[in-house]
């Protein structure tokens, strides 16, 4: 497949910005008039100021891959973001209309302790990580990323589920004007929806992604927060999250309601299920087109498998 790709700086302590106004820093902006101070930089200029103190984060070494990292202008230039177009290498050039600040994700539902989260206090409230994870889509193509997040425990454990919480739901931002695929493609059932049992989120692969390659996320990887579940199809590592739900009942998922015959509802990777259109049998590793087998959950057997023991896949 081929991819188309005293120091002069230093302040004395009395002038630096005191912390509180800092992160005020909206409040000020705002009182000037703008939008938002994204707009008087350009782009991802605030993402990137704002991310200098949290990334890179320490990498964990106990999360090893078996093949090289994928380029990073690779994995942030092919991607399947249909809210903004089908054309994988053009998302990055869809994302542009995107806002990503001010950003909160509504956490609700059986929980003790449900609450809004403002995006720039919650990626400061838990401690971030690096992790280096193989990434399998369902069209059988495989990346292998290094991920910013903190564990979808951590998120958990603060909210605090009610025991007869089973599922969590997940939702991605829903703007048509900023989202031309949304628009383009009606039939889907937008907002993009997935989900997973409690007992998945709390494995401790699972994370809540921020960052890549030691950045804050770009628009077209799911900026500001999204889901990585390494051992499943990347249909289910939902971008853009906005909303978190603990449900009772299981949720609706978009691909399996869209087709149910082909994106099963928890969509591990399995390389003895082929797709109705395809075999799940090997993988193609991008940009190199190199082949190999799929492995069972994505190499993450050891992990997971104790989730599925008389489970559907």
């Amino acid at each position: 497949m081929l991819i188309r790709f005293p120091r002069g700086w230093e302040l004395p302590e009395r002038e630096a910005t005191p912390e509180s106004l800092y992160f005020s820093r909206r409040g000020i902006v705002r009182s000037m008039g703008f939008a938002g101070i994204g707009g008087l930089l350009g782009g991802n200029a605030l993402a990137a100021t704002e991310g200098a103190a949290l990334y890179p984060a320490k990498r964990n070494p106990k999360y090893t891959l078996d093949r090289p990292l994928t380029p990073e202008v690779v994995a942030t230039g092919f991607n399947n973001f249909y809210e903004f177009t089908l054309d994988k290498q053009r998302v990055r050039d869809e994302v542009y209309r995107f806002t990503t600040d001010p950003w909160t994700v509504n956490v609700k539902g059986l929980v003790n302790n449900p609450r809004v989260y403002d995006f720039d206090d919650l990626v400061r409230r838990f401690p971030l990580e690096e992790r280096l994870y193989r990434f399998r889509c369902v069209e059988a193509w495989a990346m292998a990323v290094p991920w910013t997040g903190f564990p979808m425990s951590a998120l958990i454990r603060e909210v605090d589920p009610l025991p007869s919480a089973k599922y969590m739901r997940m939702v991605t931002a829903y703007r048509p004007k900023e989202m031309p695929g949304i628009g383009s493609q009606p039939h889907y059932d937008w907002p993009y929806q997935e989900a997973m049992t409690i007992e998945e989120a709390m494995n401790e692969l699972a994370l809540f992604g921020t960052g890549i390659y030691g950045k804050p996320l770009p628009k077209q990887n799911g900026a500001p927060f999204r889901a990585i579940i390494p051992w499943k199809y990347g249909l289910k590592n939902i971008k853009s999250i906005v909303e978190i739900e603990f449900t009772k009942k299981r949720p609706p998922t978009l691909w399996n309601k869209a087709a149910p015959t082909e994106y099963g509802w928890y969509s591990n990777v399995n390389p003895q299920k082929p797709h109705p259109r395809w075999s799940q049998a090997e993988e193609q590793i991008i940009p190199s087109g190199q082949r190999r087998p799929t492995l069972m959950y994505n190499g993450y057997e050891a992990f997971v498998a104790e989730l599925y023991t008389g489970k559907e896949y």
